[in-house]
C-alpha cells in the first residue's frame, strides 16, 4: 500500500502559520529566512503578526501557504517519504517541490511571480468564485455552459461540492439558476478573481515564460496534477500541465480517486489547515487521513 502526501491552496493561510516550525525547527528557521531574502521583504512577520486581512492578499498568501507546506515536508526529514503527492491549485507548486521536481528558490520564485500575476489579471475583469453545494458536477456544468458570459467549473472538491469561476454578473446568474435546480447552497466566495477560468488568461502567458525557464527535474514521486488528476514525474509534461493550470479546473476529486486506485491508502496534509484532509474524508471515506501543521 502507499502513502500520499498532499499540499494545501489559498484559503487555508490563519494568522501565526508556521511560527511554531519557525521557533522550533532549525532548518525552518533557516528556510523561512532564506524565503524573506528572496521575496525582499519580511514575510514571516506577516504570517506570524499579520491581520486575517493582510495575510488575504494574493501576493502573500500564495508566497505563505507554500512556504508552511514546504518547510514542514522539509522539517519532517526521513519521515517525508511520499509514495505519490498532490496539491490544490497553489499546492500543486508545493507537492512539486517537496518533491524534489523544483528547487526551493526557484519554487519560491515562481509562486512569486503567479501570486503577482493572478492579482493583475483580476485587476482587469470584475470578477469572482461561488461555491456550489449538493448539486451533480453534470447539471452544474450544464447550467455554467446556458449561462450568458464567463462562467465555468473551476474546482471539483469533493463531491457534491463544486467551485465556479467567472465575471461577477454571470456568477451571480449561475447562482440563482444553480439554486433554482435544486442546489442546497450557491455563494459567492471572498476572492479576488476568477482562478481557474479562462479570465486568467493573462496571468497564465506571464507565468509561462517563467515556468518555461525553471529548471524542473524527475520528481522523487508521481504528482497527480490538477489538470487531468493524472500522475507525472517527467519534467516537461509538467511543465505543460503547470503553464495550463491557471486557466483550467482543479480536478481535485479524480486526483484523490486516482491516487486511491492506484494504491494510496493514507493521506497526510502538510501545511496550514485542514482542508483538504476533510475533502479526501469525504471522497474516500475508507482512507487513512491525517494533517500536519508542526513537527
Amino acid at each position: 500500500m502507499a502513502k500520499a502526501f498532499i499540499f494545501p491552496g489559498q484559503g487555508a493561510q490563519f494568522p501565526g502559520m508556521g511560527k511554531e516550525l519557525y521557533d522550533n525547527v532549525p532548518v525552518a528557521r533557516e528556510l523561512f529566512e532564506q524565503a524573506n531574502d528572496i521575496l525582499g521583504f519580511r514575510i514571516t512577520d506577516i504570517m506570524f503578526g499579520g491581520t486575517p486581512e493582510e495575510l488575504k492578499q494574493t501576493a502573500v498568501t500564495q508566497p505563505a501557504v507554500f512556504l508552511h507546506s514546504v518547510i514542514m515536508a522539509k522539517a519532517l526529514g526521513a519521515d517525508f517519504r511520499p509514495d505519490m503527492a498532490a496539491g490544490h491549485s497553489l499546492g500543486e507548486f508545493s507537492a512539486l517541490v517537496a518533491a524534489g521536481a523544483l528547487g526551493f528558490e526557484d519554487g519560491l520564485k515562481l509562486v512569486a511571480i503567479r501570486a503577482k500575476a493572478m492579482q493583475k489579471a483580476c485587476e482587469i475583469t470584475p470578477s469572482t468564485m461561488a461555491a456550489v453545494l449538493a448539486l451533480d458536477d453534470a447539471r452544474v456544468e450544464e447550467i455554467c455552459a446556458a449561462t450568458p458570459g464567463v462562467v465555468v467549473a473551476a474546482n471539483y472538491n469533493c463531491p457534491g461540492q463544486l467551485v465556479i469561476s467567472g465575471t461577477i454578473e454571470a456568477i451571480d446568474a449561475a447562482c440563482e439558476a444553480m439554486k433554482a435546480a435544486g442546489a442546497k447552497r450557491a455563494l459567492r466566495l471572498p476572492v479576488g478573481g476568477a482562478f481557474h477560468s479562462p479570465l486568467m488568461e493573462p496571468a497564465r502567458v506571464e507565468l509561462a515564460a517563467a515556468i518555461a525557464a525553471a529548471p524542473f527535474r524527475e520528481s522523487l514521486c508521481p504528482i497527480y496534477q490538477n489538470v487531468d488528476a493524472k500522475p507525472y514525474t517527467d519534467p516537461a509534461q509538467i511543465r505543460e500541465n503547470l503553464i495550463a493550470q491557471l486557466t483550467s479546473p482543479v480536478r481535485w476529486t479524480q486526483a484523490v480517486r486516482n491516487m486511491v486506485a492506484d494504491g494510496a491508502d493514507e493521506f497526510t496534509e502538510l501545511g496550514p489547515g485542514t482542508v483538504l484532509a476533510g475533502l479526501v474524508s469525504k471522497i474516500a471515506p475508507g482512507v487513512q487521513v491525517s494533517s500536519k501543521q508542526t513537527i
